[in-house]
């Protein structure tokens, strides 16, 4: 993995506004996924042109926009054998329902309009159903991951870019299991089938990105009223399993992303930093990517003054919001990026975003602030190397 050796590097979490065209194509399918080459040419051509305009927009380490999954997490339903289409439950509990309590109104006004982003990144199941686990599961996503990999690889070489990393969801899975006998098993499953995943992309010369947003949002959504230990003690033993399933993986050919839902929202009840960073360090990855612009969490770069980042450890703090229209200015950004430096060391830190950009932004904004990023990094690189 790079480091920040000369300058600060960036990169950002994953997700960018595909073509609609393609997302039209997923949708259509019950899977998320159409097979065969002609989704495969035009996801190499989607795929082409956005490495190409990250690397212009001065991004190092860029991916494939996640063009091949319509959604960052549910994509994997349809890679995994033992999942399909139900009847949505009535009466579920809302997620988030402690922050729902508290402002209900605003709630009910956000999702009139069916997402709690800029936009809808696709529908992911047909009106009424929901994804389940029923059965069995064992990995059968070998030809979309193929064609994910083959057009990111033809992307790189045109782009001139030296490093890229592609998204893979945690094996943690709140709210599927309907097979097995606890959820800790399915977890389990889940991470022995991702495997698969997981190697064939490290492979392939790409840096692995674990994505697992339920890590800190077990907190808010899924065990109710539960004191901080109690949370602590299920999180760390998600960790295990997340652990479990990289084991035999390089460290240093992975990264770790969290955030505290990305959803446009109050966030008021999300779970301080503090009460899982030593939980994080713990994780078998090299670098570690969390939301610090977020203005619930920008404050917390000062938790690293007394957290000791351990050998080898890299921070890849977010610097730039995905969840205001604002463009940040590049001194802001370079004013965070040397908070962190100042605190871990500039070698230790890569810049990047709170949360992927795509959806969560209109795509001109986006695309602005990556470059805003970009500008932020060098003027910090001048001033931590100067």
């Amino acid at each position: 993995m790079l480091r920040s050796e000369s300058r600060i590097l960036t990169t950002h979490v994953g997700r960018l506004e595909r073509p609609a065209e393609l997302t039209a194509l997923m949708e259509r399918h019950p899977r998320g996924r159409p097979a065969g080459a002609a989704f495969g040419g035009k996801l190499r051509e989607a795929v082409d042109e956005v490495v190409r305009r990250q690397a212009q927009a001065g991004v190092d380490i860029v991916n494939d926009g996640e063009f091949g999954k319509l959604s960052w997490n549910l994509y994997i339903n349809g890679r995994l054998a033992g999942h399909e289409h139900v009847p949505a439950k009535a009466g579920e509990p809302p997620r988030h329902s402690r922050e729902r309590g508290l402002f209900r109104e605003f709630y009910a006004e956000l999702e009139k309009g069916g997402a709690h982003y800029w936009k809808s990144p696709g529908n992911e199941v047909p009106p009424g159903m929901r994804w389940a686990c029923t059965g069995p599961v064992s990995y059968i996503g070998q030809r979309a991951l193929a064609q994910d990999l083959e057009a990111l690889r033809a992307a790189l070489g045109a782009a001139g870019v030296e490093e890229a990393f592609m998204t893979a969801t945690s094996p943690i899975r709140p709210r599927l299991n309907e097979y097995y006998a606890t959820e800790e098993d399915y977890c389990q499953a889940v991470g022995e089938a991702m495997r698969e995943e997981y190697r064939a992309i490290v492979d392939a010369g790409f840096v692995l990105q674990i994505d697992d947003p339920h890590l800190p949002d077990l907190w808010t959504s899924y065990i109710g009223n539960a004191s901080v230990e109690d949370y602590r003690s299920i999180a760390a033993r998600r960790i295990e399993l997340v652990n479990h399933a990289l084991r035999g993986i390089p460290e240093d050919r992975v990264r770790y992303h969290i955030c505290w839902g990305s959803w446009h929202g109050p966030h008021v009840d999300d779970l301080p930093l503090a009460n899982i960073v030593d939980l994080l360090l713990k994780v078998r990855v090299q670098a570690i990517s969390f939301e610090a612009a977020n203005p619930r969490h920008e404050h917390e770069w000062e938790i690293w003054r007394s957290v000791k980042l351990p050998a080898g450890k890299i921070l890849m703090p977010g610097v730039i919001s995905h969840a205001t229209n604002t463009v940040e200015h590049p001194e802001l950004v370079a004013r965070r990026i040397r908070n962190f430096a100042g605190v871990v060391g500039r070698e230790n830190v890569i810049a990047a975003t709170d949360c992927g950009m795509g959806y969560r932004v209109h795509s001109q904004i986006g695309w602005a602030k990556l470059g805003a990023l970009a500008e932020g990094a060098r003027l910090a690189s001048k001033a931590l190397w100067t």
